[in-house]
C-alpha cells in the first residue's frame, strides 16, 4: 500500500470527471435483475412468435430485448469500474498466491532509487 505523502503510481478510476464513488450508480441487485429480466424476455420472445401472438407484441418484446441489452451492458460496464476503483485502492495479494502479484513489482519498481549513473541497474545483465 502506499502512503499519503508518496503519490499513487495508478491514477484513480473516473466516472463523469470524478473520481468513482461506490454508493453512486447502479448496485448488483439491480444488475441482477436486469439480467433475469433479460433471460426472460429472451426466452419468451420467439415463443411468442411460435405460440402466434400478435406481431405488435413480438415486435414490442424485440425491441424491449434490444433496450434492456444496452442498459444491462452499460450496467456491466459501470460495476467493472467500479471493481477496478475498488482494486486500485489497496493492492490485496491473492489468498492462495505464493508469489507476487505485478502490482506489487510495478510498486517495488517505483520505489526503488533511479540509476542516474547512466549505466545499467545493477541486477541486470549484459546480453551479448
Amino acid at each position: 500500500m502506499t502512503s499519503p505523502e508518496q503519490p499513487s503510481p495508478v491514477r484513480p478510476v473516473e466516472y463523469k470527471g470524478e473520481p468513482l464513488d461506490a454508493e453512486r450508480g447502479p448496485g448488483l441487485g439491480c444488475f441482477r435483475f436486469q439480467v433475469a429480466l433479460l433471460v426472460i424476455l429472451i426466452v419468451l420472445t420467439p415463443l411468442s412468435v411460435f405460440w402466434d401472438w400478435p406481431p405488435m407484441v413480438s415486435t414490442i418484446l424485440l425491441f424491449v430485448v434490444i433496450a434492456l441489452l444496452l442498459v444491462t451492458g452499460q450496467t456491466i460496464i459501470f460495476l467493472l469500474r467500479l471493481v477496478a476503483s475498488d482494486r486500485r485502492e489497496g493492492r490485496r495479494r491473492p489468498l492462495a498466491s505464493q508469489s507476487r502479484t505485478v502490482g506489487e513489482l510495478e510498486d517495488e519498481a517505483s520505489t526503488e532509487p533511479a540509476n542516474h549513473d547512466g549505466g545499467p541497474p545493477p541486477d541486470a545483465s549484459v546480453r551479448e
